[in-house]
């Protein structure tokens, strides 16, 4: 008995028993049965369980109830046990195909009935949209068959078990089994029957599977319609009421292609669907179809003629408490929300997603890469020895999910691309796979990153490559090595299509450099953009054991192996809440290009296919931030690809404050994504005059002190800050850490474009051995005149003799009060400086400063390497709003180029500060916060934060860049900072 278990729970066979072959996911008229709802479910935490709980009279009445859909392991509060996240390890020894006996195995069991006149249909079927990873099914005691393949549909033929009234159905599902080693995808691994369960009559004489093949050449489109019936089935008819089409094959024979007249074409951009029917005399399939063709030529890959450039992004299937259970309102929201922020594209990472968000992409507008259920990636760790990807015995195993991948999906406009899989090595059973496509369906291109050399895919593809290396890929006539390529194979990549798959690794606070790799896109006409990793957070919804909520990632739930917070990497927070990097991204991609020119401004649609009849463009002139005019733009229709020289409004300047014009595109009317007057894109012209700072009278009449003094509304104390307009204030200390973001701490290997970067060693790491987040003062001098103060500090840490200089000069100019830092470091310093500020201490007191008021870059967080989404304005915020709360708490709230802040409290003014440029222009940021970088560099999750009887004021003359070092390249080195003199200057006055 115990051999028969572990064989079955170690075989790579996909499937046995009444296992149906693959076909299409179709909205048919035929009768059918959710068995979605509650289940009698029963954990064991190994897989020898007896089976008699399949029996028919088996009592389960002693069993809890479980809903299915759902995942065992997120119902319960941990009774069933808990999830498990690891991005690349196996949370199992490495023994393929074998699993350990420790192996959770959940036993499901439910009554049905089936209605009297099911006893006409041909067939009964129960159908399976998602269990994982293995599972057997029983049918009133009978034994039906056993499948896997989790994130894949699949039917069984229960004909011959099923009767009229009262059924039992009965489920065994492993949590482990011979297909985890082929489905290690980065994400949480969640047991149990996650996706509907239906039972489906399949009538005599209906239509087993239907397949529409479209295309689409200069209005004209073509239909070339597979159906797949008995004999019997036909006559088979085909309706299209909007074009007047009713065709009727009599025969399998005659079913034949269709030439239609004047069709609109689909794209991403205008997702036309055209409603069509298929029917015989005993069954409807409804779909809905689009025209459009798929090429490749010429190096570029097209749709309908034209270059596509995809700004797309990874998206798994999660939520913080369904995990991967769909729910389509959700789903169609989360849809939205893409289109919202300009995402035209979609790679299912890694599997097939709900067969019904397909339809959403249909009808949205959306390119889709259909990646394949498929991910060996803890192989990587032997070097890809004894991976399935070459191994014969898995091939049935490949080949199985690449058909249940294709077959369900086929029908799909939305689908341009199919994808093998990801990070599973390469080898034969790929190439097997890569064939079976290229025969089945020859009017949609292949991919597979892992194929490096090209031997089986039609596009190049790879995963973070730095600019440098992108730029060096995509320039025509490079010889320039690639990645695992002689220079045969990398002369045939040069020759295809390129795609990043993944780039710009969105993992807390970054990604950077977005805007360079959307300028190679559009300079190289075979890049054709690529898909940010990832779309969303997968935090799953807990809480401490005081009950305080919080979204929990890897190691959090007690994984004997996991990979900690490697899971928080998308431009949506887990609680749907859009990061700084999707306005980020939402900028850089926007469809449209503003260039300023005297009084014009050149306007370039980017579009693929859709013209600006959609849009209306919008004008403002602000003062200071404060609006003084506006009014709308008139702009000729611009058909895709066109560009238009309009002329500018009069601009009303203003000698005593900055001027800016703002354009905004925006949808002239309400969609099924956004609403009216939703902004499509934007741009900025600065048309200030500019005005010198305003000067400071020379102090020749210095004189030692002991540095307690009053200045206006600054109160001295041994030289330093104690008060500013009667409150209570300590600093300005130089701050040169920041809490490392997650690109900060990353250990990259890859630091061929990096800035004193170490292979191997974090930044954040470099940061620590120097102690920058431990720094200390010595006061060497401390004088005065009437109403100046000047102070020089020597600032090192412990164990260093590297050191930083810091002048703080102090004086009221009339009646305001200026401050003057100058920083200068000592020589030696070897690694780049996170940032280099001062920070002001502000104790809550009876008025806790719990707001701002700027004018500057906003109305989000920005970093030297993600300013696009920044526009110059005047802004409010909360304190705490000011802060994005990541997953890990880390640097966050940082808005550059500052002008004027003001600090409130419930409202109430408190203090204002004005901030000039340096000799160079440059203008220094700020962040407010509740908590130090320190104490927030100490906290694991935002709970640990302590609580907080103060606001932290720093003001950065400059700031490290983002990069996107979490799993790419580092900060590029024009925003790379390194050690260097700074000079910061405001003005502080009483609110």
């Amino acid at each position: 008995m115990l051999s028969q278990l572990a064989g079955h729970v170690s075989d790579t066979t996909p499937g046995r028993g009444a296992l149906r072959t693959a076909r299409s996911w179709l909205h048919s008229d035929a009768p059918s049965l959710s068995l979605n709802g509650n289940w009698r479910f029963r954990l064991s935490p190994t897989a020898r369980a007896a089976e008699d709980f399949a029996d028919e009279g088996f009592d389960d009445s002693g069993w809890d109830t479980i809903p299915v859909p759902s995942h065992w392991v997120l119902q319960g509060d941990g009774v069933y046990g808990r999830p498990i996240y690891t991005n690349i390890q196996f949370p199992f020894p490495i023994d393929p195909p074998h699993v350990p006996d420790e192996n959770p195995t959940g036993d499901y069991r439910r009554h049905f009935e089936v209605p009297a006149d099911w006893s006409e249909a041909e067939r009964v079927v129960l159908r399976f949209d998602g269990v994982e990873s293995l599972f057997r099914l029983w049918v009133n005691g009978d034994e039906i068959g056993s499948a896997s393949g989790s994130r894949l549909a699949h039917e069984f033929d229960v004909t011959s078990s099923v009767r009229p009234g009262d059924n039992v159905v009965a489920v065994r599902v492993h949590q482990w089994s011979a297909a985890s080693y082929v489905e290690d995808q980065d994400q949480w691994w969640l047991p149990g029957i996650f996706r509907d369960v239906t039972l489906i009559a399949r009538p005599a004489g209906g239509i087993e599977d239907v397949w529409l093949r479209t295309g689409f050449e200069e209005g004209h489109g073509r239909i070339e319609t597979e159906v797949t019936a008995d004999a019997a089935a036909f006559p088979v008819t085909l309706r299209l009421p909007e074009l007047g089409i009713e065709q009727v094959w009599a025969t399998a024979a005659d079913v034949a292609p269709l030439d239609v007249e004047s069709v609109e074409p689909w794209s991403a951009e205008q997702p036309r669907l055209y409603e069509v029917t298929v029917s015989t005399a005993a069954e409807c399939v409804a779909l809905r179809t689009g025209f459009r063709t798929v090429e490749i030529r010429g190096g570029q890959f097209l749709v309908n003629g034209r270059r596509v450039v995809f700004h797309g992004v990874n998206r798994h299937e999660t939520h913080p408490q369904r995990g991967r259970v769909f729910d389509e309102e959700h789903a169609r929201e989360d849809l939205a929300r893409m289109k919202r922020f300009n995402v035209n594209a979609i790679r299912t990472s890694h599997y097939p997603p709900h067969p019904r968000l397909l339809d959403l992409a249909d009808e949205l507008g959306f390119w889709v890469v259909l990646e394949c259920d498929l991910e060996a990636h803890g192989f990587d760790k032997l070097d890809w020895v004894g991976s399935p990807s070459d191994d014969p015995a898995w091939r049935e195993a490949y080949l199985d999910r690449i058909q249940r991948t294709v077959e369900r999906d086929k029908n799909h406009p939305s689908i341009v691309i199919w994808s093998l899989g990801n990070e599973a090595g390469t080898g034969s059973n790929l190439a097997a796979m890569s064939a079976w496509v290229h025969a089945r369906d020859t009017g949609r291109p292949v991919h597979y990153e892992g194929d490096h050399a090209g031997e089986y895919t039609d596009i190049y593809s790879r995963m973070y490559p730095s600019v440098l290396e992108t730029e060096r890929i995509a320039t025509e006539g490079s010889r320039s090595p690639l990645l695992n390529c002689t220079p045969a194979q990398a002369a045939r990549q040069r020759t295809k299509p390129f795609l990043l798959c993944e780039y710009a690794h969105a993992m807390g606070n970054g990604p950077g450099a977005l805007d360079q790799y959307e300028a190679l896109a559009h300079a190289h006409p075979r890049l054709h953009g690529g898909f940010v990793w990832e779309w969303r957070d997968h935090g799953i919804l807990t809480t401490t054991p005081d009950g305080t909520p919080y979204y929990a990632y890897g190691g959090d739930f007690g994984e004997v192996v996991h990979d900690g917070n490697f899971v928080m990497d998308g431009m949506l927070l887990s609680d749907d809440v859009p990061t700084p990097s999707l306005h980020e991204y939402k900028a850089v991609v926007q469809p449209l290009r503003f260039t300023f020119d005297g009084g014009d401004v050149a306007i370039v649609n980017l579009r693929h296919s859709a013209d600006t009849s959609d849009l209306r463009f919008r004008w403002r002139v602000e003062h200071d931030g404060t609006l003084v005019e506006s009014g709308d733009l008139e702009v000729p229709v611009l058909a895709a690809g066109e560009s238009a020289r309009v002329p500018l409004p009069r601009i009303p300047v203003s000698q005593d404050s900055e001027t800016w014009l703002t354009l905004d595109a925006v949808l002239a009317a309400g969609t099924a994504w956004a609403r009216e007057g939703h902004v499509i894109a934007t741009a900025q012209l600065d048309r200030s005059t500019r005005r010198p700072a305003p000067g400071v009278r020379p102090r020749t009449t210095w004189r030692q002190c002991d540095g307690t003094l009053t200045l206006g509304i600054a109160e001295f104390l041994d030289g330093s800050l104690v008060r500013l307009a009667g409150r209570a204030v300590t600093g300005p200390r130089l701050e040169l850490f920041r809490a490392p973001t997650d690109n900060d701490e990353a250990a990259s290997e890859e630091v061929e474009e990096s800035d004193a970067g170490i292979a191997g060693v974090s930044n954040a790491e470099l940061w620590r051995r120097e102690g920058l987040d431990r720094l200390t003062t010595r006061r060497v001098s401390v004088e005065r005149t009437a109403d100046a103060l000047r102070t020089i500090d020597k600032v090192s840490a412990a164990n260093s003799a590297l050191s930083v200089m810091v002048e703080s000069l102090w004086s009221l100019e009339g009646d305001e009060l200026d401050l003057r830092v100058e920083i200068q470091p000592s020589s030696g310093w070897l690694t780049v400086w996170p940032r280099i500020g001062i920070r002001l201490e502000l104790p809550d007191g009876a008025a806790p400063v719990d707001g701002a008021e700027w004018f500057g870059l906003g109305p989000l967080e920005s970093y030297p390497d993600s300013l696009r989404a920044a526009r110059t304005g005047r802004f409010t915020s909360t304190v705490r709003d000011l802060c994005v709360d990541y997953a890990r708490p880390q640097e966050t709230g940082h808005r550059s180029q500052l002008r004027e802040l003001t600090l409130t409290s419930a409202g109430t003014k408190l203090l204002r500060v004005v901030a000039f440029p340096d000799t160079h222009g440059r203008r220094p940021g700020f962040t407010l916060s509740r908590h130090t970088p320190q104490q927030i560099a100490r906290a694991g999750h935002p709970f640990e934060l302590p609580d907080s009887t103060t606001s932290h004021l720093i003001i950065d003359a400059a700031q490290h860049g983002l990069g996107s070092r979490a799993c790419g390249p580092d900060v590029w080195p024009d925003f790379a900072l390194r050690p260097e003199s700074r000079t910061i200057r405001l003005r502080i006055a009483a609110g």
